[in-house]
């Protein structure tokens, strides 16, 4: 980097939640703890007290009413929205998306460095499955509107200096639609620390109940097995989840504190994945705990999940799929113990992320310098 510290942007797609991706800025905060925060909508009360502290920023779109919970149906809006921030006194913008947010104008001289946890499931593969899921006035809508917001999505990855991918499944697909090289640097995930403890029989489920997540699958293969499953979370596909449970099926509710969840991953025998995830946070902090892991063989578990070690891979998203994978476990078990599992768990590290992303940074400001260091020497040898 320059002798002078960068002056750094973060630009996030929103802040209403601390899931996932909210984790991995507040880990960008801690590698840059002086950048700006924008945002397209802050809900302050969904977020962590400590994020009080930090200087966040929205787009105009936080003074539409009701905007922190309707705000993915503001989707039309957002394009607009992230390219009217003035990030022109930024040397470095790090934007971390899997919408809109890569698409903010920045000087030329600035370097962009867009972290891609997806591009934009529901305008690229994953469109057809969201339409018919969709009810009949967005499935109206939505084609007409997605063919311009691929046009604009295309525009904004162009944008981009640099490219990090949060799994190298994700790399494939930023390949796939805006035909651009990434680097993988996979997410921070909290590393459970607490003492282990005996295993309970019981398997676990942790997730919203929305239809990709496929919850479903782990209720209808521990109900036809008898196996006793834990899930724990809420959502729109509840009523229709718990209508088909049977007796050994338990129902926790998305309201337990982060301890209580991490307990259950402790107790649990595995922890079931029966989804298709760009990257999948809660399989490495079920292996946090020295908890092995079943999952679906696509996305990010692939890269998470090490077969016949940390858990084991199911072929078909079915429920019969499922319950051979489980069999499977309850017979031959896992190579590694809860020591392993963890220790494997640690390459997911919030620390091994921040010191990543901090190398990254500093390597492409200095290539970016260079680069521009090189055009001057090229206009000054025409010029002449």
């Amino acid at each position: 980097m320059s002798k002078t510290e960068p002056k750094v942007a973060i630009v996030h797609d929103w802040l209403v939640t601390y899931a996932g991706a909210d984790r991995v800025v507040d880990c960008m905060h801690h590698v840059f703890p002086n950048a700006v925060i924008y945002t397209l909508v802050y809900d302050e009360k969904k977020m962590p007290a400590w994020f009080k502290d930090y200087d966040i920023r929205t787009t105009w779109v936080q003074k539409i009413p009701f905007a922190t919970k309707i705000y993915k149906s503001l989707l039309p809006l957002m394009p607009g929205a992230f390219e009217a921030l003035d990030l022109s006194e930024y040397d470095l913008v790090l934007s971390s998306s899997s919408s809109c947010s890569k698409g903010v104008i920045t000087r030329p001289d600035a370097v962009h460095i867009c972290y891609c946890h997806t591009p934009i499931r529901y305008v690229w593969d994953f469109y057809y499955t969201y339409r018919d899921n969709a009810n009949w006035l967005v499935r109206r809508v939505m084609p007409h509107q997605m063919h311009k917001m691929r046009i604009w999505d295309k525009c904004a990855a162009d944008r981009v200096d640099y490219f990090i991918a949060n799994s190298h499944y994700i790399a494939q697909r930023i390949k796939k639609y805006y035909r651009r090289d990434s680097d993988v640097i996979y997410p921070c995930c909290h590393i459970n620390e607490a003492p282990f403890v005996k295993k309970e029989d019981f398997y676990l489920v942790v997730g919203r109940m929305t239809w990709y997540k496929r919850i479903d699958l782990a209720v209808a293969a521990c109900t036809k097995l008898g196996k006793r499953l834990v899930v724990i979370g809420s959502g729109g596909e509840e009523g229709k989840i718990k209508a088909m449970a049977g007796p050994t099926i338990e129902f926790k509710g998305g309201g337990l504190s982060d301890e209580e969840v991490r307990q259950y991953y402790l107790r649990a025998k595995a922890f079931l994945f029966p989804g298709e995830e760009d990257f999948g946070i809660t399989p490495v902090e079920a292996q946090s705990a020295g908890t092995p892991v079943l999952a679906y063989g696509r996305g990010g578990a692939c890269e998470t999940v090490l077969p016949g070690k940390t858990g084991y891979w199911f072929a078909e998203q079915t429920a019969d799929s499922l319950m051979r994978c489980i069999e499977l476990f309850e017979r031959d078990g896992v190579a590694y113990s809860k020591e392993e599992i963890r220790e494997h768990s640690r390459s997911f590290s919030e620390e091994r992320f921040e010191n990543e992303l901090r190398e990254y940074c500093a390597r492409r400001m200095t290539d970016w310098q260079q680069e521009l260091l090189d055009c001057s020497h090229w206009q000054k040898e025409e010029l002449d």
